[in-house]
């Protein structure tokens, strides 16, 4: 079995679930109970003024 054969199995079957995992995490990421707060902060960052001092 080549390299290649050993990698592509292993893409198939582990690498899948891993990015499964990833992207369902990166998904419910923003939705973390700590995360309103900066999101809402981000949010509204474009509507501040460079001159406020708020």
């Amino acid at each position: 079995m080549t390299i290649y054969d050993t990698l592509r199995a292993l893409a198939d079957s582990w690498g899948l679930a891993a990015m499964t995992l990833v992207f369902v995490a990166l998904c419910a990421w923003p939705f973390r109970p700590g995360a309103r707060g900066l999101a809402e902060t981000a949010a509204n960052a474009i509507f501040e003024d460079d001159h406020d001092d708020a």
